[in-house]
């Protein structure tokens, strides 16, 4: 261990005596995994209840839309301060709290009769699942023996990177069957799942901290996150020169360059470390990830309008022909550990990378009106494949770059990542869909009434909905509509698979060396598996 990384305090082992027997590790796995996939399912099944909202309340499509984004919003926010407080406090006690609370206000949104009841309760569902998220990782990471860890980990990234498709299907069966509201029922029943396996099976473990908490870096850390994923979720809807969208942008920018000038400073006592971002493990997962969960979540926002506008699907159709890419993600996300110990980290982050690139150019290549689902499914199952190898040895190479004693604080910057990831790929590749569409569709119209075209402008469901009102003209309009969506989704797929490459070279030649989680300074170090052996070639 190189002499400039800080002293490290060693966490106390689970409360339980002895180690955790199999039975129940796997009980602690399947604990954790329905927590995180209450979570994931909260961030993306709202989606499919907008008109609904809007519809009961009057609301407008800006208030429908702060419902949607300010779970995340405050997720995103109190991720690394709820991290750092969970390794101090105890886990299973944090986590017990968070998914109490969580219930608690899946429930009130469920009855909320105003629109301002229901903000309220996303708020608490997003600082409750802030203390959940990365709990439920740290719980693996500071539990699981060495050789078990890799494979639980690749469980919990499947859960996490195809529980948001999965959740979004669930919600819209649920809204078809039944009501909207009934939507809220899933998370709260995966809460008290949860709750009740982590009574009765997750251990307790926590640091021994010797410093005081970093108030200051925590609150500048949140307003860091809190600007940045501001301006990636209002920047489309304001336009990007918009004066709220350059204030989000100055304080998300003065916030994290403060918060890493403070953190230096602070050294042994800061948030976060930010010194260990030097190390491959680290910079390399961290990159990854951003990159890999921003090219899914923006894949995801521009495959539904073509499935709805373009193929002419129902949300619940559009919802179910995304699992083959969310089932084939989950499957070799589990695989990847047996790769990883076999070929290397690095090697299987590559392939995986080279995997997804490959599927969007695919996409790219092969995506037409006529061909319809068939010419985008083998670059989704490419996708699927490639997102699921890479994720989880960067989820490794993360959590192994802090010592035990922080998994909490390690597991919250694996998240924080994720989400920034996440609204950056939805911001910047939705953004050059729509480019793209306009572009590609001005020289489209001619002929159609002017009013018409100025809303075929907009987007393709306008140019949809507005295309019976022009008469003979709709089916040329409907049809320039199609050809140009998908004119401006290759020009995104080409643009992904710019980034995807450079992400390649980067982690081909920066990738890490080693994912095994780094022991504490007054620690002994244990003696290397074969999966650490393989992970550091």
């Amino acid at each position: 261990m190189s002499t400039d990384q800080p002293h490290r305090t060693a966490s106390l082992p689970p409360s339980d005596e002895g180690a955790p027997d199999p039975r129940q590790l796997r009980a602690i796995l399947i604990a954790v995994s329905i927590a995180l996939m209450a979570v994931i399912a909260s961030v993306s099944g709202l989606n499919v209840a907008q008109t609904h909202m809007a519809v009961e309340w009057g609301a407008s499509q800006t208030t429908v839309l702060w419902i949607i984004n300010i779970y995340t919003l405050a997720l995103a926010a109190l991720l690394l301060p709820l991290g750092a407080i969970g390794d101090r406090l105890g886990r299973k006690p944090m986590l017990i709290t968070g998914l109490i609370i969580f219930g608690a206000a899946g429930v009130v949104a469920g009855l909320a009769p105003s629109a301002a009841v229901m903000i309220g309760a996303r708020v608490a569902a997003g600082v409750s699942a802030a203390i959940i998220m990365p709990i439920t990782l740290s719980v693996i990471t500071s539990t699981f023996p060495e050789e078990e860890r890799g494979k639980a980990i690749g469980v919990w990234t499947g859960v996490a990177g195809g529980g948001g498709i999965l959740g979004m299907f669930l919600s819209a069966l649920l809204v078809d069957v039944a009501d909207w509201r009934w939507l809220f029922a899933l998370p709260v029943a995966l809460a008290a799942v949860a709750l009740a396996m982590t009574l009765r099976s997750v251990p307790d473990s926590r640091d021994h901290a010797t410093h005081p908490f970093d108030t200051v870096g925590a609150l500048l850390s949140s307003l860091a996150v809190v600007g940045l994923i501001f301006v990636l979720q209002e920047g489309p809807e304001r336009g990007w020169g918009d004066p709220v969208t350059l204030t989000g942008l100055t304080i998300g920018v003065i916030a994290s360059a403060v918060f890493v000038g403070w953190e230096l400073r602070r050294r042994d006592a800061s948030l976060l470390d930010v010194r260990l971002f030097r190390e491959r493990g680290l910079a390399g997962g961290s990159l990854t990830l951003l990159v890999v969960f921003g090219v899914q979540a923006g894949i995801a926002v521009v495959l539904f309008p073509f499935f709805q506008a373009v193929l002419g699907w129902s949300g619940l159709l559009s919802t179910l022909a995304m699992m083959p890419m969310a089932v084939t993600m989950m499957i070799t996300s589990g695989l990847a550990p047996r790769m990883a110990a076999a070929t290397g980290a690095r090697s299987t982050m590559s392939t995986g990378i080279t995997l997804s690139t490959l599927g969007l150019a695919l996409m790219a290549l092969f995506v037409s009106v006529d061909g319809g689902y068939l010419s985008l499914l083998p670059g989704m199952l490419a996708m699927g494949l490639g997102m699921g190898l890479a994720m989880t040895p960067s989820t490794e190479a993360i959590t192994g770059s802090l010592p035990r004693a922080e998994q909490g604080v390690a597991s919250a910057l694996n998240d924080v990542t994720r989400e920034l990831g996440t609204a950056l790929g939805v911001a910047l590749l939705g953004a050059l869909v729509a480019g793209g569409y306009r572009s590609a569709i001005d020289g489209k119209l001619a002929g159609i009434p002017q009013e018409a075209a100025d809303t075929a402008r907009e987007g393709i469901a306008n140019a949809v909905e507005v295309a019976p009102a022009t008469g003979t003209h709709a089916p040329h309009l409907v049809d320039a509509a199609q050809q140009s969506f998908v004119d401006g989704w290759q020009q995104a797929m080409w643009a992904g698979v710019a980034v995807m490459a450079a992400l390649l070279v980067y982690v081909a030649l920066r990738g890490p060396r080693n994912t095994a989680p780094r022991p504490a300074d007054d620690e002994p170090a244990p003696a290397p598996t074969a999966t650490e052996n393989a992970a550091a070639r």
